[in-house]
């Protein structure tokens, strides 16, 4: 037991000489191309987080008959100083299908967000969200489609 004590002991105190051993200046281990990033995102950090607007935000598809397929297109606008960027669109059901801007969408300009609802097996009236991932202050954003649907006759 003494033995592996007086070990531990040496192998503490041989890793707390060898940390504090002086390795050359702090300075030269900075990495510059690190350093120019830095100051690039910190520029962008100052202009302020993208902000998002729709021309709506909710489409109401009236009555249809079971088995259609509901598409509409939601536009969006980035009305903020920064680029936007949507990293994901979730539907709450895997009947909705959105199909969204992969790439980033600068201030003032405008994206489409093309959704189709298969209204198969949805009889009566539905409600189906899609939900955004983006950069925008709160960092989701929800689209609404809601409407009613025609049960095929049995």
């Amino acid at each position: 037991m003494k033995k592996i004590t007086l070990l531990f002991a040496f192998l503490i105190s041989a890793v707390v000489f060898t940390s504090c051993k002086d390795n050359g200046n702090a300075s030269t281990k900075i990495n510059k191309a690190n350093l120019d990033n830095a100051k690039t995102r910190d520029l962008e950090i100052k202009k302020g987080t993208a902000s998002i607007s729709f021309d709506s935000n909710e489409y109401d598809f009236g009555t249809v008959n079971e088995g259609d397929i509901v598409e509409t297109v939601f536009k969006v606008t980035n009305s903020g100083k920064t680029d936007l960027v949507i990293t994901n669109a979730q539907p709450s059901c895997g009947c909705t299908v959105p199909v969204w801007p992969k790439a980033p969408i600068k201030p003032g300009e405008t994206g489409d967000i093309q959704v189709k609802f298969n209204t198969s097996g949805k009889p009566n009236r539905q409600m189906k969200t899609i939900t955004l991932s983006t950069n925008t202050e709160s960092g989701r954003e929800v689209l609404t489609l809601k409407g009613s649907v025609t049960p095929k006759a049995k």
